[in-house]
């Protein structure tokens, strides 16, 4: 802030007015015979205050004068400061009423995004139970496809173990007949039908005879009859079968025991029956 000077006081006039009473008052003092009386004192002083007062009224004229001209641009100055502090309100008022749309619009945002995150989380549950029933639906549907294969595959399976049985009962009336040119054939035919089984994992077995008896693959031909501890087979009445290294049947088998005794059916027709009559382990298991 500059304080800007004001008029020049004149101070000559004060200074010749000073100068007039100092001088009247030592004229009073030269032309008074000693000692002055009270009034001739009383003039002396009158007018040596009386110039101490001129000496220094100017100067306090103008300092008052430069106090009014300080006062007065302090005032200017604070109205201007006003008006900064006018244009600053009015600055703040507009950045809070941008603020106020600023955040306006923020809740708009959030409520959109609130709004839009409600529905994807709807549709995500919507899309999860759909792909679960999809899911559901084809488990069910592939586990109905696997159980019709695996009834289609034990059908075939014993379709095929049937087959074999009857070839197997084929070549054993072959070796009861003691003619060497059909056996060789029936054996030959029996191979091949074998090895044909073999390719889809179908494996038939015989016990030999004199072969020790082991419960878990073999079976005797009679069923009401318990094998005793160390049992021999003396022969095979029905081939076993495993498929795919899984037991599915286990060898029909006559004890040695049973032979002796005579308890054993002969001929073709009851090793036949024996045959139909043993069933098939699940080949799913």
């Amino acid at each position: 802030m500059q304080i800007q000077s004001g008029p020049k006081l004149l101070k000559w006039p004060f200074f010749l007015g000073d100068v007039a009473l100092l001088g009247a008052a030592y004229f009073v003092y030269f032309q008074s015979r000693l000692p002055m009386g009270a009034w001739q004192i009383f003039f002396v002083v009158l007018c040596v205050m009386g110039g101490a007062i001129l000496g220094i009224m100017p100067f306090l004229l103008e300092f008052r004068l430069n106090m009014k001209l300080a006062e007065a641009q302090t005032l200017v100055d604070a109205a201007a400061q006003f008006k900064n502090l006018e244009s600053v309100a009015g600055q703040i008022q507009r950045a809070t009423a941008e603020w106020q749309a600023v955040q306006q619009q923020a809740e708009k945002t959030a409520t959109l995004s609130k709004s839009l995150a409600e529905r994807m989380t709807a549709e995500v549950k919507e899309f999860t139970d759909f792909m679960q029933r999809a899911n559901d639906t084809e488990k069910a549907n592939l586990r109905l496809e696997v159980d019709k294969l695996h009834r289609a595959e034990n059908e075939w399976l014993l379709v095929l173990v049937r087959t074999l049985d009857h070839v197997f009962a084929l070549h054993q009336g072959a070796l009861r007949s003691n003619q060497p040119r059909v056996i060789e054939q029936i054996g030959s035919f029996q191979n091949a039908c074998r090895e044909a089984a073999r390719r889809v994992g179908l494996t038939p077995y015989v016990a030999e005879p004199n072969e020790s008896f082991d419960a878990a693959r073999h079976q005797p031909a009679e069923v009401e009859s318990k094998p005793p501890p160390g049992a021999v087979i003396a022969e095979t009445v029905a081939a076993g079968y495993t498929f795919q290294g899984r037991l599915v049947r286990p060898a029909l088998v006559r004890l040695a025991a049973e032979v002796r005794n005579g308890s054993a059916e002969t001929g073709e027709s009851a090793d036949n029956r024996a045959q139909s009559d043993l069933p098939l382990e699940s080949a799913s298991t």
